[in-house]
């Protein structure tokens, strides 16, 4: 009986007499993508109708950027992107209301955030996606091309501005 007592005690002390550890993503490389951050009208290059409504804020005490995308046409997606230390790169997952999945990674190349990865297409073939997020005055440009051949040609996929959102 008193063993039982030690073991429990010690299993309470060794679970729960520390104070909690807490990852601090206050380093300079955690905010590499805060160029981002904010409530964004979507247009899509040279046009001047507004094509989503995208907010990307932080979550998990500044770990972790999740955008909300909405279409004007029902398409919805969510993105979660972070700076893994250990590996020393950014990624994202991205997911939609139709199914679609996406995971990209990469990191900062001069003033411009480059994350790369692949997907499958419907008929199942793979296809390279490379996306780049740049600042610009008065929003963020993000645009990306695909390859169906391995990197030898890339074909452009979007190209959209996000300016601050108005009402």
């Amino acid at each position: 009986m008193r063993y039982t007592f030690l073991f429990i005690l010690c299993f309470i002390v060794a679970c729960f007499g520390q104070a909690p550890k807490t990852v601090s993503c206050t380093a300079p490389e955690y905010h590499q993508f805060d160029f981002w951050v904010g409530d964004w009208d979507a247009f899509e290059a040279g046009s001047s109708a507004r094509m989503a409504r995208t907010k990307v804020d932080r979550i998990l005490d500044g770990c972790v950027l999740r955008e909300d995308y909405q279409d004007t046409n029902g398409h919805k997606g969510q993105s979660f992107t972070m700076y893994d230390a250990t590996r020393k790169v950014w990624h994202q997952t991205w997911v939609t209301n139709r199914g679609e999945l996406l995971m990209i990674e990469g990191r900062l190349e001069g003033n411009d955030m480059v994350l790369r990865g692949s997907d499958r297409m419907a008929d199942g073939k793979e296809r390279l996606v490379r996306g780049t997020w740049r600042p610009m005055p008065g929003g963020v440009r993000e645009f990306a091309a695909r390859s169906l051949d391995s990197g030898e040609t890339w074909t452009d996929w979007f190209d959209i501005t996000f300016r601050p959102h108005s009402e």
